[in-house]
């Protein structure tokens, strides 16, 4: 459901009562969260699976939460947890914000051109280091995703944070940002094959001496003896 420009998400309050009253909730479809902050005491709420899964599949890092039909407002994602096995959101905490002051949130780092990249196509393996940064900015103006370029990259040469231009109204928090590698490629790790047995290679026995070719032994042991017939004995008269 979208409300003017944000997207609205839909929720209803709960009680904050265990975790058996949470299983049960899982049980019937929904996910229980939390939203809290700009001085106001913390709600516990719980949300539609479905519902919530449509949202986050947006990918928008603003959006607005009504709760059960009241006014709508503005929140950011704090924290989503997931199920260990099957991977889906089991409960999520919420952040209020003002849309006047500015706040630092993680946003995904993507990568693009990798194929177009000098050193993969000269048989490189590029490997993406970075796949999240922290930004400053007014919620209004955090970006969904910032994506990076690497089609420029070479074997051995890596893209560094400082080299990214931050979106319109955000930049980017933390210190040393030339020293965080968002990608690199790396140089093809050479596969050796097995040297080839040579033919000619003496078979060796259980006692260490040579055996010989088949044929070649029985040709040894008769090699003197006359044929049959031939000069042997006396004939008869």
């Amino acid at each position: 459901m979208a409300s003017g420009s944000r997207t609205v998400l839909g929720v209803e309050p709960r009680e904050a009562n265990g975790s058996r009253a949470t299983r049960r909730l899982r049980r019937d479809g929904f996910v229980p969260g939390i939203v809290y902050g700009t001085g106001i005491d913390p709600t516990p709420f719980k949300v539609g699976s479905r519902e919530l899964r449509t949202v986050m599949s947006e990918g928008h890092a603003l959006f607005d939460v009504e709760l059960s039909g009241g006014e709508s407002t503005p929140v950011v994602l704090k924290d989503a947890q997931l199920d260990p096995v099957k991977g889906h959101v089991v409960h999520i905490d919420l952040l209020r914000v003002r849309l006047d002051e500015k706040i630092q949130s993680t946003v995904p780092l993507e990568i693009e051109g990798t194929e177009d990249a000098p050193g993969v196509k000269e048989g490189g393996v590029l490997s993406h280091v970075t796949r999240e940064v922290i930004v400053e900015s007014l919620p209004t103006a955090i970006p969904d995703r910032i994506v990076a370029d690497v089609s420029n990259l070479d074997i051995g040469e890596n893209l560094t944070l400082d080299a990214i231009k931050p979106p319109e109204g955000s930049e980017f928090v933390g210190e040393n940002i030339e020293e965080i590698v968002i990608a690199t490629v790396g140089v093809p790790s050479k596969v050796e094959e097995p040297e080839a047995v040579e033919e000619e290679a003496a078979l060796v026995g259980e006692d260490g001496e040579p055996i010989a070719a088949e044929g070649e032994g029985e040709a040894a042991e008769g090699g003197d003896k006359p044929a049959e017939g031939e000069g042997g004995g006396e004939s008869e008269g």
